[in-house]
């Protein structure tokens, strides 16, 4: 049985001074997973929460509550709201969160690079933004007949295959009202339940598909995803359409190789 303890200069620590130091370290990092929590319980009500409603939804005593409450309020985490002292997330969560705004373009451009090599197709990378895509990223293929866009063009969710990707991660919901909605100003001879059943697919696969449906000559294959943010972007490989119905199966394979990494990259 050992009565020592080497610190971090290789000094030795009594045994009782090693053991005390050990709670202190697991006090500490109780306290963080505790505030951590506090902090996630606000994130679900903005209009604020009393000593006594964050007690009840954390699991914790008043008096515990009120403790970690001081230390994130002298930390601007959090502030008190004016109606009935209610307290809400601070300006410096607001900090931090854009300080750690991931970048999915250039977390992403190895991996489209990487497609775009392996296929010799162009690959994009969209988000959506309220009820359409803008373009954000592309690298363009190597092939002498291409598809080429500009970044920052704006693109229909019905008839894209990142569009209809980006749908089908919305509620049911959300995605029909869009749809619906751009459904009737693009004049479409689609009907929403084709479209709603269109979306169940690419749930259950993974991929959405788009056969000369935007553009005359231009078939695609997409896939989509949430950054850590819950904002949704779609990866696209358009194709002129003569060479992909020889080729789609290849390259939804590989995109379908890629969605693991995609994923990874990303979250």
């Amino acid at each position: 049985m050992t009565s020592a303890e080497t610190d971090s200069l290789g000094s030795t620590l009594p045994m009782e001074q090693a053991v005390t130091r050990k709670s202190a370290q697991h006090q500490g990092v109780q306290v963080i997973a505790r505030a951590a929590e506090i902090l996630r319980v606000l994130k679900h009500d903005n209009g604020g929460l009393s000593l006594g409603q964050i007690s009840d939804r954390v699991g914790l005593p008043r008096s515990t509550v009120q403790r970690i409450v001081n230390a994130l309020l002298a930390e601007k985490l959090i502030m008190n709201t004016a109606a009935e002292g209610g307290l809400r997330l601070g300006p410096e969560i607001q900090s931090l969160a854009a300080a750690g705004r991931v970048d999915a373009a250039e977390l992403l451009r190895p991996i489209m690079s990487t497609i775009a090599e392996r296929t010799g197709e162009t690959v994009d990378l969209a988000v959506l933004r309220d009820d359409h895509l803008v373009f954000v990223d592309q690298v363009v293929g190597t092939h002498r007949v291409r598809t080429v866009s500009a970044v920052g063009e704006n693109f229909p969710l019905i008839s894209t295959a990142n569009g209809k990707a980006a749908l089908a991660l919305l509620d049911d919901e959300i995605a029909a009202t869009l749809a619906a909605r751009e459904l009737k100003a693009s004049q479409s001879d689609k009907a929403l339940s084709t479209l709603i059943a269109e979306l169940e697919d690419i749930r259950a696969t993974g991929l959405a598909w788009d056969f000369d449906e935007h553009t005359e000559g231009i078939s695609a294959v997409g896939y989509g995803f949430r950054d850590p943010t819950g904002q949704i972007y779609a990866l696209s490989i358009p194709v002129p359409s003569y060479r992909f119905s020889k080729t789609k199966m290849e390259i939804a394979a590989l995109l379908k190789v890629m969605v693991p990494q995609i994923d990874g990259m990303i979250s």
